[in-house]
């Protein structure tokens, strides 16, 4: 070893031992007790996509300007999405306790100025519809009465398909990033062995 190596040994040596005792100085006496036997895993390591890339936010969509939409190139963002769109667990389903019905939609009034679209111009038409009402975050057993977003669902059977309106009685979405969606439903929906939330 060259003199020059072993000044920096001794250097990086002593470095890390006022280190070491200035933490313990600043510590409790139990925490200066268990610092030579802790690893911080979180240091070198991260949240990592399923083909090993490490990922610095997980948080925020990649997007076009500070309020455009989200980017094709968000390939962490659509990993995460398609993971969870695939999840079927019954417990975690969004919206499954719910009612629904059968029946029909005639036109009142038409609106030409709006649309071009036959079921919302043609009073002739009756089209065949189903509607479903129902809970966002109550899962299996849950009451009916709790304090919980509603949703509703509504598909058009239109000569030219079908068609669905979906939503929330909520006057703004509760996230804004797409990403975060999946984080909540686990944050409010229960583990499926044992149906304790997740938070």
């Amino acid at each position: 070893m060259s003199l020059a190596e072993s000044i920096k040994q001794t250097v990086m040596s002593g470095a890390e031992g006022v280190e070491k005792a200035a933490q313990k100085a600043t510590s409790n006496a139990k925490q200066a007790q268990l610092a030579d036997f802790t690893l911080d895993y979180t240091k070198d390591r991260g949240i990592a996509t399923h083909f090993g890339v490490l990922q610095s936010d997980t948080d925020t969509s990649l997007k076009a300007g500070v309020r455009g939409p989200t980017l094709i190139e968000d390939t962490h963002a659509r990993e995460k999405i398609t993971h969870f769109d695939h999840e079927r667990i019954p417990e975690r389903v969004v919206h499954a306790r719910g009612a629904g019905a059968h029946g029909y939609f005639k036109l009142h009034t038409p609106i030409p100025e709006v649309t071009y679209a036959p079921v919302l111009n043609d009073t002739s038409l009756t089209t065949p519809t189903f509607v479903r009402f129902s809970t966002v975050g109550g899962s299996r057993g849950s009451a009916d009465t709790v304090r919980d977003v509603r949703g509703f669902a509504t598909r058009f059977y239109t000569q030219e398909g079908n068609w669905d309106v979906v939503g929330n009685n909520d006057p703004v979405f509760f996230i804004q990033e797409s990403i975060k969606f999946p984080d909540l439903i686990h944050a409010v929906k229960p583990e499926p062995h044992n149906e304790i939330p997740q938070a």
